[in-house]
């Protein structure tokens, strides 16, 4: 059995949908309302403003009410607890893992705070955001949530792939497998030699790719894996 010394945890909407927060598959959700293309890119922001800005107005609001539930205190529990290092990934904005107390790596954003289209400039996000609010630093008026949309790079690539190609472990959590580059970190991990396993509610589009898959909600599984890990 390898020794375990690095691990990093890739985390999708899957590990907040039992803290009340729809992923893009639900029913019924604010992501089912609207078309990605719609409230989700560059393109939608300059052509309705408005709109993108009450979809992420909703998000907040909503992701500033939940609260994270056990699979996010476990993750937590294993950063302060594990005798090696634990890098958390996530590709939720919600901020549930700061709740947990955990430190986790956004690379799509944070709902909770405000970008610059214009010079980069981030802040932290009133409640509510409008059309026309100016930027702090640059005094335009080009404010914009601070979430990285279809057709956009993702924050801290290279930290990540860095961690991914020299960890023992990779675990992805409540992931769907379809957005890229994220989909594609098993991958990169198994090349690089290490353990892979997939914690999820059901198949994801990348299952095949890993060694191990536990399915269950993250609620239940999370915790478990976690104290196997924690011996």
């Amino acid at each position: 059995m390898r020794q375990i010394k690095r691990i990093v945890i890739l985390t999708g909407a899957g590990i907040s949908a039992e803290s009340g927060l729809g992923t893009f598959r639900d029913e019924g959700g604010l992501w089912a309302q609207h078309k990605i293309e719609d409230v989700a890119t560059p393109e939608a922001f300059i052509r309705d403003p408005n709109l993108v800005h009450r979809f992420y107005n909703a998000r907040r609001i909503q992701a500033a009410e939940s609260k994270p539930n056990a699979a996010h205190d476990a993750l937590a529990r294993l950063q302060t607890g594990f005798p090696g290092e634990v890098m958390l990934v996530t590709q939720n904005v919600d901020g549930l893992h700061e709740k947990a107390g955990a430190i986790a790596i956004h690379m799509h954003g944070e709902l909770s705070r405000a970008l610059c289209a214009v010079c980069d400039h981030r802040w932290d996000a009133p409640p509510e955001m409008s059309v026309g609010e100016s930027c702090p630093a640059c005094q335009q008026p080009t404010a914009r949530p601070d979430i990285v949309w279809f057709g956009e790079i993702p924050y801290h690539m290279e930290q990540i792939i860095e961690a991914i190609q020299t960890c023992d472990l990779f675990a992805a959590i409540g992931t769907s497998g379809q957005v890229y580059p994220a989909a594609g970190f098993v991958e990169e991990a198994r090349m690089a030699g290490a353990a892979t396993v997939e914690l999820n509610l059901r198949d994801s589009d990348m299952s095949y790719a890993f060694e191990e898959q536990i399915v269950g909600p993250a609620s239940k599984t999370v915790p478990a894996w976690v104290n196997r890990l924690l011996g």
